[in-house]
Order: C-alpha cells, then sequence, then structure tokens
C-alpha cells in the first residue's frame, strides 16, 4: 500500500469511526414505535412511565414466520390497516403510528389479481386513502432485480417511508441455505432500516415439523431481528390463528389471535379467552 493509499484509507476509517462511535453518556431516546400491541408501566425516580408494547419500531425489522397457508397475508392485512389507520374496529389494542409517513407493501410471489386482493384489503378495513401508500407486484423479476428495486423505492422515498412489508423474504435470493447470500441480505435489512428510518416487517416459512425458521436465512433473521412473530393454528379453535412473540428486543407483546370474518377480512379475536373457558 502506497503512503497515498495508506491516507485514504486512514481519512476512510476516520469517518467509519465517527459514525460508529456510541457516546455513553449522551442521554438516547427509545426509538419511536411504528406498531404497538398493549402497554407496560415501569416505576422510575420520577414516578411511574407507560409505554407501547412494540411488534416493530422506526429503524428496525422484524419478521413473521409461518408454515404455509397460516394466513401469514392476512396477519399482513392487520398490520397494514392499523398502521394507515392508527386503530381500527378489527384490531383491538394494537396501535399504529403512522405520523405521515408512507406504508410500501412488496409482494413477490402473487400475480397481479391475487397481489391487489391482498393490497386492497387494508383499504377495506380503514377509510384511509391511497395517496400514502405504495404496493408492488415482483413475482417477474429475477431475485436480484427484486433486491435492487426495494432498495431503489425505500431510497427515493427515505424520511417519507415508514412501514414496509416484504412477503417473502426468500425470494430476494438464489438459496436460503447459502451462509453468504443470507448474511448479505440480513445486513441489507439492518443498513436499510437504519438509513431510512423505517421499518421492515418481511416474511419466511418455517421448516416443516419445526417451528424454526426455512434454511440459514431463518437462522440469521433470529439473530438480527427486533421482533421474531411465530403464527400457528390455535390448539382450541383451528379457525383462530394465534400470534406468538418468539424473541424481542423491547418487551414481548401477549398472544393473540385472529380470524377471517365472513367479509373476507381479518380482526383479532378478542374474546378468545372467553371461548377457551366455554370449551
Amino acid at each position: 500500500m502506497t503512503e497515498d493509499e495508506k491516507e485514504v484509507h486512514r481519512m476512510l476509517m476516520t469517518s467509519i469511526e465517527e459514525d460508529a462511535y456510541v457516546d455513553v453518556s449522551e442521554e438516547i431516546d427509545h426509538p419511536p414505535v411504528a406498531i404497538s400491541m398493549g402497554e407496560y408501566s415501569i416505576s422510575t425516580p420520577n414516578g411511574n412511565r407507560t409505554y407501547p408494547i412494540p411488534l416493530g419500531t422506526y429503524g428496525n425489522f422484524s419478521f413473521i414466520q409461518a408454515p404455509p397457508k397460516s394466513m401469514k397475508t392476512f396477519m399482513l392485512g392487520l398490520l397494514s390497516s392499523v398502521y394507515l389507520g392508527g386503530t381500527t374496529k378489527f384490531t383491538g389494542n394494537m396501535k399504529g403510528n403512522q405520523d405521515g409517513k408512507m406504508l410500501i407493501h412488496f409482494d413477490t410471489e402473487q400475480g397481479r389479481f391475487h397481489a391487489q386482493r391482498v393490497f386492497q384489503r387494508p383499504l377495506r378495513m380503514t377509510d384511509f386513502e391511497a395517496e400514502r401508500y405504495k404496493t408492488y407486484g415482483l413475482r417477474k423479476f429475477s431475485h436480484k432485480t427484486r433486491r435492487e428495486l426495494i432498495e431503489y423505492v425505500l431510497y427515493e422515498n427515505a424520511g417519507n417511508v415508514g412501514y414496509v412489508i416484504i412477503d417473502g423474504i426468500a425470494d430476494l435470493l438464489c438459496d436460503v441455505n447459502n451462509i453468504v447470500e443470507a448474511n448479505d441480505l440480513a445486513q441489507d435489512l439492518l443498513r436499510w432500516t437504519e438509513e431510512t428510518g423505517c421499518h421492515i416487517v418481511t416474511v419466511i416459512h418455517s421448516n416443516f415439523g419445526s417451528h424454526k425458521a426455512t434454511g440459514h436465512l431463518g437462522s440469521v433473521l433470529e439473530k438480527k431481528a427486533e421482533t421474531q412473530i411465530r403464527l400457528e393454528r390455535n390448539d382450541v379453535n383451528p379457525h383462530l390463528i394465534t400470534a406468538k412473540c418468539m424473541r424481542s428486543r423491547n418487551r414481548g407483546f401477549e398472544d393473540f389471535s385472529f380470524k377471517v370474518n365472513d367479509k373476507g377480512l381479518p380482526e383479532l379475536e378478542l374474546d378468545l379467552y372467553d371461548v377457551m373457558e366455554g370449551l
């Protein structure tokens, strides 16, 4: 390495060091919550403080895992509707904090007809107009192009993008068991969320007969995600899907269940425990 190259490298490392430094004396606020599920209180020297229990905060990513045909898109409909509407009659004590930001939804596997039906569902559940709601069907593109397009859309809307859905994450790489590919994709999620300030929620299948998310990709998502949510058929009522918080960097939310009503829309089952006691 020449002296000039050493100086360029030193300047680069100095810049990265400054960007990476965390001052332990700085007062850093809790990350703002994109979607919450209930509240909790703690005692502080200044009295009791109440905080929302996050399903996801801005600047982080989470993922939903479930076996095939476990109503993952309906779960996404719940999240989308509450983010767009703040609160809805379908979502109980789940709350969204949109703050004027955009919801962007990418679907990687459905054709335009079925993808549009999914995209329209949250609009049917709220009175929200679609000007801050962008939807994309990526089925026909290669995994490389899908990833490039997602990055392009996020950075074109940086500062305005709030909540991002990627359904599903495995279609952004060639092999879910490739260690390098999986780690690179997880790093992209970390970079996208930190640099644009959005929250990304993505979807991945569970391994057959297991609670583990698919492949090395699933393993690395478990390590890097803010929140890991698992969906499964309710043991008492098979018409219900139960969402469980498997891991969280925050206080974990309590299990909740949802169903698809007679209008084909997802809604929380608020009387779950009464139903269980009656059986």
